[in-house]
């Protein structure tokens, strides 16, 4: 793992020419409006784990199209009165796993909502959701971000995308969530929903951060790193050449560096000049479009861990500083 991308100091003057869909703000507006059409009330059941400190409860909601997603909500046991919620969104190729896997935020005092990830959880962490597109079920092991990947209505992360919205969007119907007090956070892929979520869910958030994300300036991650998740779109495109137009403007509708204009919330980024995963000029470009207040943290040597225990510390300050 070595230096790669550019150097800190263009990193900060990263600000590249960008030309989104022309019918990005219709189509999101479309297809939230389908969902939130198709909604039903989400459903949370209390479940018995060997925590005694930590309350759990086994969430559904509907996600994309009305289709049922799965979460994980942990509370603080014997909390009282609504607490400050955290949204969480999870790193490529996991699921929710199990409820002990997600302490840090309970333990901080929040209501901590995990959400499952469609089709996901066989590569690393288990799952629950099964992604029933068009394209796949699930649980799988990786290929998501080429899964539908020449039509932007049939892409896998425009139902993943969806669930994030919407997972924000029913935290409020939760036990114990005080919903005027609302963060979202993310690593990885889940650091690009994170941003997806800030950017057009319908709700208030008032902190959202971003660790290493993933999702941002795509046309720029294909040709500057040979690891996954991005090679697997640079082998679609090599083997499929004649397609390879089709598939990059799809990915132009889930592109982080056409929807965090449209964020307001502030926002705690992270990026690690030795990531080949999440490259730290498309964190950096996603960085300089957002909309809101913003920070950056920078691992000079860190890679896709993106600062491991340091940003967590970090993290729960800046949400402590904005939500509490």
């Amino acid at each position: 793992m070595t230096l790669f991308d550019l150097s800190l100091d263009e990193l900060w003057r990263h600000r590249p020419r960008v030309t989104p869909p022309a019918d990005l703000d219709g189509f999101w507006a479309e297809t939230l409006a389908e969902a939130r059409a198709a909604a039903a009330p989400a459903v949370a059941a209390r479940v018995r784990t060997p925590l005694t400190q930590v309350t759990t409860y086994d969430v559904s909601f509907t996600g994309y199209a009305g289709q049922q997603i799965k979460a994980w909500l942990n509370l603080p046991a014997g909390a009282v009165g609504p607490l400050p919620v955290v949204v969480e969104f999870i790193g490529y190729g996991g699921g929710r796993g199990r409820p002990h896997e997600w302490l840090l935020w309970a333990a901080a005092g929040y209501a901590h909502l995990v959400m499952d990830t469609r089709g996901q959880g066989a590569s690393w962490r288990g799952g629950d959701t099964p992604d029933p597109g068009p394209d796949g079920t699930g649980p799988s092991v990786p290929g998501y971000l080429t899964r539908g990947v020449l039509d932007p209505r049939g892409y896998y992360y425009r139902r993943l995308v969806t669930d994030a919205v919407r997972a924000v969007e029913i935290a409020g119907e939760l036990p114990g969530v005080d919903a005027d007090r609302l963060a979202v956070v993310g690593c990885s892929q889940g650091g690009g929903l994170a941003l997806a979520a800030a950017s057009l869910a319908s709700v208030p958030i008032r902190a959202v951060v971003s660790q290493v994300p993933f999702l941002c300036h795509i046309r720029r991650a294909v040709t500057i790193t040979d690891a996954d998740p991005y090679a697997e779109l640079v082998r679609f495109c090599r083997i499929h050449p004649d397609r390879a137009a089709a598939a990059l403007t799809t990915t132009d509708y889930v592109d982080m560096v056409h929807l965090t204009p449209r964020a307001t919330a502030p926002a705690l980024f992270s990026a690690a000049l030795m990531d080949e995963i999440c490259p730290p000029s498309t964190v950096f470009a996603a960085y300089h479009a957002y909309g809101g207040p913003k920070e950056m943290e920078v691992y000079e040597w860190d890679g896709h861990e993106g600062g491991r225990a340091h940003f967590a510390h970090r993290s729960l300050e800046f949400v402590a500083a904005l939500v509490h």
